[in-house]
């Protein structure tokens, strides 16, 4: 069953408080997302890093409910 935007969002915001989320369901069908993911928790990573720790937000669901996100990760200019 695909995930919807919401809990997408619902689940970074839980590991990431701070963040700013943006979601785009790209074929409409919820199996398809982009997500854009502004945190100063990302400071100081590589891009991998940044990446790894929205997809461990995600908690096992990419590749099963969620089948592709393509991730743009961001740290704001005032962290």
């Amino acid at each position: 069953m695909p995930m919807n935007a919401n809990d997408i969002e619902r689940f970074i915001k839980e590991a990431l408080p701070d963040a700013e989320v943006q979601i785009n369901d790209l074929r409409g069908d919820g199996d398809h997302y982009a997500a854009f993911v502004r945190s100063s928790a990302f400071k100081g990573m590589s891009r991998v890093q940044q990446h790894q720790v929205v997809y461990n937000a995600l908690q096992g669901r990419m590749g099963n409910e969620l089948h592709a996100l393509a991730l743009q990760t961001a740290v704001p200019e005032d962290a």
